[in-house]
């Protein structure tokens, strides 16, 4: 962790317990949670190396433990990483997500980047077998996504802004969608983006180094602001666009990861006369399962999200290749 070095080499295939099944990995999702663990940075939980990264990942149930009931050799599965304790504090009081002793495939438990992975069966859930694997891998940050979207309440009828047109700004603009928002504009600075956002559903862009946010949202809402603002980058800069986009009674979702320090200066007077609500969220706490069901469904637009792939043995291009602006959604295909 840290030293930005991989190494690919052959295991010994891990013995299948009672409770387990050991997937034959189809296809693991690039997260910005790797490119910070690859900077140094810890994931969802601590990390510590050496470890197989890749938590958002689906595949083929090769071999199931003896006690294992719902799932079959041949079923096609994608993994809720996310493991709690169930004991601690937290999980106690129904947040779970807060867990004090959180640990999650992919991140300080062997992941995706690999043919196969070993996951408890408690973390599986299956897929339709026609759906393409690489839309199963898509089905962790989905179900991120939704949590967020729960934490802010949207009503049929807002307005809502999208800051960042990545993976998660695109979903997350899919997702606003469908709560009932009469009007959703992206905010994302390159024009590809931009574009698909239109291509799955956003009502109109803007660009947030060529013009002024809250001048232009009153222009395409006809009001001063959004109702809802969800911010999908981590950086200083786009919460404080955030902040700058949100109409009064607004409500504010810093759902993206920031880097370790990061800090933005907030305008408490904004706060108070405008009555500001501002949400945070982390991981999918109970949302794993109504993520695979949209997947299913095919409502979401996966296909226009996932721009680039890569064979296992090139993680570390991929981890780059996440963190370019010329990409969207980076896929390991083992």
């Amino acid at each position: 962790m840290g030293d930005k070095q991989f190494c690919v080499k052959e295991i010994t295939l891990p013995e299948v317990g009672a409770h387990d099944v050991l997937l034959r990995v189809g296809a693991c999702g690039v997260c910005g949670t790797d490119v910070h663990i690859y900077h140094g940075s810890k994931g969802s939980a601590e990390v510590h190396p050496p470890v197989i990264l890749g938590h958002e990942l689906a595949g083929i149930a090769e071999k199931v433990g003896s006690a294992v009931t719902e799932i079959k050799p041949g079923d096609h599965v994608t993994v809720d990483p996310n493991i709690y304790c169930g004991k601690c504090h937290f999980c106690q009081i129904g947040k779970k997500q807060l867990c004090e002793n959180l640990y999650a495939v992919g991140v300080n438990r062997d992941g995706g980047f690999a043919e196969f992975c070993l996951v408890p069966e408690t973390q599986c859930y299956r897929l339709n077998r026609e759906i393409p694997l690489k839309y199963g891998a898509m089905t962790e940050p989905l179900a991120c996504c939704i949590h967020g979207i729960d934490r802010v309440s949207i009503r049929p009828g807002d307005t809502v802004c999208v800051i960042g047109g990545g993976a998660i700004g695109l979903i997350m603009v899919q997702l606003a969608k469908r709560s009932g928002a009469a009007s959703v504009v992206l905010s994302e600075p390159v024009a590809m983006r931009r574009k698909i956002g239109m291509e799955v559903g956003a009502d109109a862009v803007l660009d947030p180094l060529c013009e002024n946010i809250g001048e232009r949202l009153e222009e395409i809402l006809g009001a001063p602001g959004a109702d809802v603002v969800i911010e999908c980058v981590g950086t200083p800069a786009a919460a404080t666009q955030a902040f700058e986009a949100a109409a009064k009674g607004a409500a504010i979702l810093l759902f993206s990861v920031p880097q370790p320090g990061s800090t933005c200066t907030v305008n408490l007077e904004d706060v108070f006369h405008k009555e500001l609500t501002i949400a945070g969220s982390i991981i999918n706490p109970d949302t794993h399962g109504r993520a695979v069901a949209l997947i299913n469904s095919g409502t979401i637009k996966m296909e226009p999200l996932i721009t680039h792939s890569f064979p296992v043995d090139q993680v570390e291009q991929a981890i780059l290749a996440q963190a370019s602006p010329e990409t969207i959604k980076v896929i390991v295909e083992p």
